[in-house]
């Protein structure tokens, strides 16, 4: 939790637009874990892509009272920050493109995580995390 600390974002590369910490001491790798499992919160509606009901969920961030907000209705995630200005847009994604990229940043994370410590990838908690959150296509 302290040892691998910085800041991360969301980005639409599309409009140009993100939802950034800039605050130096967020634990990256607990986030990254916590979007994946994110991701999946907002997936447990059986009706999947087609509920109209919204699916919601929040990350808090361990040492603030900062949150980030997911929605999801159909097949698109509205993903807001307690930090942003109230008129500014939320990001929005859609429901797949998020499941991929926040599992290929916990994976890309763990690659790099290991490279820099060998023993971590004999961890068997490491083997857990990338066992419930494979990479998709």
């Amino acid at each position: 939790h302290d040892l691998f600390c910085g800041d991360v974002y969301l980005a639409d590369t599309k409009a140009d637009r993100e939802v950034s910490t800039a605050w130096g001491w967020v634990p990256v790798l607990d986030f990254a874990w916590a979007l994946c499992d994110i991701v999946e919160q907002l997936d447990r509606d059986p009706l999947g892509s087609r509920a109209s009901r919204p699916q919601q969920a929040e990350l808090d961030f361990t040492e603030s009272t900062d949150r980030m907000l997911f929605e999801r209705r159909f097949g698109w995630v509205d993903i807001e920050a307690d930090w942003m200005r109230r008129e500014e847009e939320p990001l929005t994604f859609s429901f797949t493109a998020l499941r991929r990229e926040a599992r290929d940043f916990l994976h890309d994370l763990l690659a790099d995580l290991t490279d820099l410590h060998d023993d971590l990838a004999e961890n068997p908690a490491i083997w857990t995390l990338q066992a419930r959150f494979p990479r998709v296509s």
